[in-house]
């Protein structure tokens, strides 16, 4: 993580000034780039990112965005971008603009750690902490991937891999539907330890494992496989992902926006594992799929 001067960490505070109705289409797109709250003015996006990121991509992976939305919208006026470093000793205040209590499904409630569990609350309640960029149940893949988890409901005793684990927050809510075993792995060292720390508010310490060991590394089978990415990066682990459910195991893939599941038909074939079903939320898609031979 970049650190100022005096040695604290600092993170990239991103504004855009644009008009409303390019908010929805912007906001989708920061989304996509790492953020996990977007906070909406009349004619304004705020949003944050970790100071480890290159700071001149994100500027020109931002502009070359807006370039895009002058083109689709041409009636706005030209949008203008601010981008500024800001330290970690403000963020603990400014996150809690963006995270609130959710109800995410029927049974399952997301709740920060400093917010009171609600009187009225029934099911299932994750305490999420998650630090910057790493996953607070409230993108849509994210909301898709517990839904597929509630709808799967693999026999007991069952076990899921959490490819991409982030927050924890999918491998915390597989421990509170009945697994028995389950490891969350992720390549990025901040990632894991925001993991721990969140699978610790929920006390299952015991029962979820976390791990920086490579995918391609795990042999044994798995009941579930969830993968909450990007296609880019589903087409690149897809060959290890295919090889690990057990018998009638399940593999969820998210991350994807609707026009790219299409996409994902052919490799899916190659790799023996057939569409269940697939959730759509917004302009994106979940894809709830199943080994072949487990027909």
């Amino acid at each position: 993580m970049a650190a100022s001067g005096n040695g604290k960490p600092q993170w990239l505070e991103i504004t855009i000034h644009i008009a409303p109705s390019a908010h929805e289409a912007l906001s989708s797109f920061l989304f996509d780039l790492g953020c996990e709250g977007v906070q909406t003015e009349d004619f304004s996006l705020k949003t944050y990112l970790p100071g480890t990121r290159n700071a001149e991509v994100i500027r020109a992976r931002i502009s070359d965005f807006l370039q895009l939305l002058k083109e689709i919208f041409p009636e706005i006026s030209p949008p203008r971008l601010e981008m500024s470093q800001i330290e970690a000793q403000d963020w603990g205040l400014l996150w809690r603009r963006f995270f609130q209590p959710q109800q995410v499904t029927g049974r399952l409630l997301i709740l920060p750690p400093w917010e009171p569990l609600p009187h009225n609350s029934e099911g299932q309640v994750i305490r999420m902490d998650p630090g910057p960029a790493f996953g607070t149940g409230s993108h849509p893949t994210t909301q898709m991937c517990l839904r597929a988890m509630e709808m799967i409901s693999p026999g007991q005793p069952w076990t899921m891999l959490d490819v991409g684990t982030g927050s924890g927050i999918l491998a915390i809510y597989a421990a509170m539907l009945g697994a028995r075993r389950i490891v969350a792995i992720d390549t990025d060292p901040e990632a894991l330890r925001w993991a721990k720390r969140n699978i610790a508010l929920n006390n299952l310490d015991d029962l979820v494992e976390v791990s920086n060991k490579p995918l391609e590394l795990y042999e044994n089978p798995f009941s579930l496989i969830a993968a909450n990415l990007t296609l880019n990066i589903i087409m690149e682990v897809l060959p290890h992902i295919s090889g690990l459910p057990g018998p009638g195991g399940w593999v969820v893939l998210s991350g994807l926006l609707k026009n790219q599941v299409e996409d994902l038909e052919g490799p899916l074939a190659i790799h023996g594992l057939i569409t269940k079903e697939i959730l759509f939320e917004q302009e994106w898609a979940s894809l709830i799929t199943k080994k072949a031979n487990a027909e």
